[in-house]
Parts: structure tokens; C-alpha cells; sequence
């Protein structure tokens, strides 16, 4: 690993944890998530690193994970989705994988989560409208093995899908 200077680096390694971010993937990862179209160089030029450099975290990130694609931010609702609804799912026993698979083929699905709690699955979801979230709700559970759904619509979105707070931190210490 480099740091501006050039000279290597050791990932930073907290007590009991896998390596974490270090300043400069933290700082190349905020460069991103501002301006997701900037190439390499300029990427470089604006951290002040070589070219190189941002070319190998940016593979190191991809290689471990971290960096998964640079997948335009959408709104949905101006694509015509303004209602997002969170569904609470309960399924039979062992039909997880199965459950997911039928869930993922209906396009309104955004996310499924596995859960502790009152149910087994969370899900995303948006619709058109209210008459529009009833079809997708039928969608869900007409889905074989789903047993029970409890379903909330979002008023607001307060705090919206973010990794920001996480990036700055890293990019201070």
C-alpha cells in the first residue's frame, strides 16, 4: 500500500477485525461517490497520486469487494415508482433460498433481506401507486411458501441509502 509520499504502508488493522479502509481508499471512494464518472487520472490528479496508484486500490477494492460497480443513482419515483413500501415476510420453514429466487423475479422488489424477528424476510418494494402496490403485494404472496405478509408504506425517506459518514471517518483516521 502507498501513501503520498510514495512509501508503503501496512492496511490499517483494528484489534480482532479484518483490514478496514485507510485514508486514501476512503478518500478515492468519496471522489466516486460524488462524481461516479471521473476517470483514473483524474481521480489521480485530484487525491495527488500517481495514476497507478488509484488504478490498484481501485482493483484491491473491487478484489475484496468493497467496490462492487458504478451504478447510476436513479430516482425512482421520477422513473414513475413514487410509492416504496417495506414488507415484512413470514415463510415456511427451510424455503429461504426458494422464497428469495420467486421474490427477485418480480421487478418491483428493490431488496430482500434475511431477519431476526417477527419475520423471517424485509423487503423493498415499490409501486405506481396504491392499487399498483396491491398487485405487487398479491405478487408476494402468491409467491410459493410465503405464508404472511405485513406491509408498510414509506411517508418519507428522512434519511435516504447512505455510505457517506462512513467514508468520511475512515478518510480522517
Amino acid at each position: 500500500m502507498e501513501r503520498r509520499d510514495g512509501h508503503a504502508v501496512p492496511w490499517i488493522i483494528r484489534a480482532g477485525r479484518s483490514p478496514v479502509l485507510d485514508s486514501l481508499d476512503a478518500r478515492l471512494l468519496l471522489l466516486l461517490t460524488d462524481s461516479p464518472r471521473l476517470g483514473v487520472l483524474e481521480c489521480a490528479r485530484r487525491l495527488g497520486v500517481a495514476r497507478g496508484t488509484v488504478q490498484a486500490r481501485l482493483d484491491r477494492l473491487a478484489e475484496r469487494g468493497v467496490l462492487g460497480g458504478f451504478p447510476p443513482e436513479l430516482d425512482l419515483a421520477a422513473m414513475g415508482y413514487g410509492l416504496t413500501a417495506f414488507a415484512v415476510v413470514e415463510i415456511a420453514q427451510g424455503k429461504r433460498g426458494g422464497v428469495a429466487e420467486a421474490l427477485a423475479a418480480i421487478d418491483e422488489v428493490c431488496e430482500v433481506h434475511a431477519t431476526t424477528g417477527e419475520g423471517d424476510l424485509f423487503v423493498r418494494l415499490v409501486a405506481r401507486d396504491n392499487d399498483d402496490l396491491q398487485r405487487v403485494i398479491d405478487e408476494v404472496v402468491g409467491v410459493p411458501d410465503v405464508l404472511r405478509t405485513s406491509t408498510s408504506i414509506a411517508l418519507s425517506t428522512p434519511v435516504p441509502p447512505r455510505v457517506r459518514p462512513l467514508l468520511e471517518r475512515a478518510a480522517r483516521e
